[in-house]
């Protein structure tokens, strides 16, 4: 089974380039904790969306895979996760949407074939 971790974020207007910038950085280091599916997590943003106003003033994006709930709450409470969240985020954020589901069993195989899909492809840039 995966589960499937998605936030959204929104920071306060006086929050700066530089920061938000160090904050997606670090963030995308939590990509190496053992509790993330094949080291799947992906953060971007600003977004695209046409019209803009569609995205309601969330500028970035985090999703990341876990093999079951008990990898995600594993995620939520590592040290790493606390730091980066407590030092970079929780204090500058005007809000935040955190969304997390199961894929479904006949939906799976979309989750292995990027597992086999990243692992094909980092053997051809080796």
């Amino acid at each position: 089974m995966t589960l499937i971790h998605i936030v959204l974020f929104k920071f306060k207007p006086e929050v700066t380039e530089e920061h938000k910038a160090t904050f997606v950085r670090e963030l995308k280091k939590l990509k190496h904790l053992p509790c993330v599916k094949d080291n799947r997590l992906i953060v971007g943003g600003p977004s695209v969306t046409d019209p803009i106003e569609r995205s309601k003033g969330f500028e970035f994006s985090l999703v990341s895979y876990h093999n079951d709930r008990a990898a995600l709450e594993e995620y939520q409470a590592s040290k790493e996760h606390h730091w980066v969240t407590s030092t970079y985020m929780f204090p500058y954020k005007e809000d935040l949407c955190r969304f997390d589901f199961e894929v479904d069993p006949e939906d799976e195989y979309m989750c292995d074939a990027l597992s086999a899909s990243v692992f094909l492809n980092s053997e051809d840039n080796s």
